[in-house]
């Protein structure tokens, strides 16, 4: 059965798109294959983890619709899901390897350490332990056991070449000359990322490891933990990173990376879910819109490109009108009605629809957009100052409308327009103004019939 996984770490506000990118492909790929999609939380870096960082990425990968079959709050076959509950059984393993000669204890101090890492880099040698602890292993176990001395626990890397074949970017041979004896355990007694991952990789069953390229680096030293094991090895694929548009790395310097973002700004989550599907692979019928079921059923691995993949938010926000402009009004009605937290009428809503359906590109267009016909402007774009003259006029000229429709509105208002002698443009820029308080707003005549003849001739009397 093909199991996946991924393994965020509480270390930020939310879920970084790239994971949710990465989450996606790993969830597909299980899905495609009747197989399980499982969530594991690595919080070994104490240090570096936000108090609430759990709790909202198993909240935001919920919101966005990519459920796990496995996970610290579903529980599983293979529980606990979060690492820093699981040190009884990396120590267990740690020590195997000792005892099976494939990692060693190390008791040197930090400042040991630096100073030789600082002497390599002075004669531009690669850094590396330089194993002065395996060469006395017998007196410091002695000494660990008996003085309970503080030590680490660190991977014994072997001379020669790793070759692996990646699902995504083919065979890959590494020399192991240049790979440090990595720490896989810590003297507090978490474990490093390399050999939790690893180990719960492996007691987890997950047979795809599908992950961003940063950690193409460590993957050797994954497959010499699991060959020192004797484990048979996951099928790996490494994705390429997302990227700004400009080609420079994501980050929130230039553009919002926290998933809950754009959920926040009214980003439908199928709409970002189908962004997010189109970065590094492309639909064989070359769509652009469908659904993460129909993602899911074209979805393959070896389809995955290398190129890095930029994410645009504009792009994103051309997505997600395309879905608004599909959706039926009704459902538009309430999707905006439960954005805007059910402050604002549902009848009068539903009457705005037509007019600003074609104009919004996400939900928190709306507001910005259509306050307006929820209460009366108090500040306007453009002054209004010295025209009192001019909006009586309109206002008697309105009084006589009988039958207040958007065709005798608008025909009103450009026969008096006529009248007067004013440029169309002049004249409905000045109406706009007075009506909606901006200069830019959904269809005037149209706006005007939805307020009402009471409530546009208020707006105007307000003019001084």
């Amino acid at each position: 059965m093909v199991r996946t996984r991924i393994a965020p770490s509480p270390t930020g506000q939310d879920v970084h798109v790239g994971s949710v990118a990465t989450a996606l492909m790993n969830y597909a790929w299980a899905k495609k294959n009747n197989g399980q999609f499982i969530i594991r939380i690595e919080d070994t870096d104490r240090t570096r983890i936000i108090k609430g960082g759990e709790e909202q990425i198993l909240k935001t990968l919920k919101r966005i619709g990519l459920i796990a079959d496995e996970s610290p709050e579903i529980g599983g076959p293979y529980t606990p899901y979060r690492q820093s509950e699981r040190l009884d059984i990396y120590k267990k393993y740690a020590e195997e390897l000792v005892s099976k000669g494939k990692a060693y204890y190390c008791i040197c101090l930090p400042e040991r350490l630096i100073k030789m890492r600082e002497e390599q880099q002075s004669k531009k040698q690669v850094p590396k332990y330089d194993r002065l602890c395996l060469t006395n292993q017998n007196e410091i176990t002695k000494q660990i056991k008996e003085k309970q001395v503080h030590h680490v626990i660190r991977l014994l890397i072997p001379d020669g070449q790793i070759k692996f074949q990646d699902a995504v970017r083919g065979e890959i041979i590494i020399d192991t000359k240049n790979i440090d004896d990595q720490v896989i355990l810590k003297s507090d007694g978490f474990p490093t990322y390399h050999l939790g991952v690893v180990v719960d990789d492996y007691l987890m069953k997950i047979t795809h490891v599908i992950r961003g390229e940063e950690w193409l680096p460590s993957t050797p030293k994954h497959i010499i933990l699991y060959k020192a094991f004797g484990w048979e090895l996951p099928v790996f694929a490494h994705i390429s990173l997302l990227r700004n548009p400009d080609k420079s790395k994501l980050s929130k310097r230039k553009n919002p990376v926290w998933t809950s973002y754009y959920l926040d700004q009214g980003i439908f989550p199928e709409a970002l879910l189908n962004y997010l599907a189109l970065m590094g692979w492309s639909h064989p019928e070359e769509k652009e819109i469908f659904s993460l079921n129909e993602y899911i059923k074209v979805f393959d691995i070896k389809d995955i490109q290398t190129s890095a993949p930029v994410f645009d938010p504009v792009k994103l926000e051309w997505m997600n009108g395309m879905y608004i402009r599909e959706m039926k009004n009704e459902k538009l009605k309430m999707k905006i009605y439960e954005f805007l937290n059910k402050k604002y009428a549902e009848e009068l809503i539903n009457k705005t629809i037509p007019l600003i359906k074609e104009r919004i590109k996400k939900l928190s267009d709306y507001l910005p957009l259509c306050e307006f016909f929820f209460k009366t402007p108090e500040i306007y774009e453009v002054v209004l100052e010295g025209k009192k003259d001019f909006f009586k006029k309109v206002e008697l000229e309105l009084e006589k409308i009988t039958d207040w429709k958007t065709l005798v509105i608008g025909d009103t208002l450009v026969n008096l327009a006529k009248k007067l002698e004013i440029k169309n443009s002049q004249f409905f820029a000045d109406m706009r103004m007075v009506i909606t308080g901006k200069k830019v707003s959904p269809p005037l005549n149209e706006s005007m019939e939805i307020l009402g003849k009471e409530e546009c001739l208020n707006r105007i009397k307000k003019i001084k």
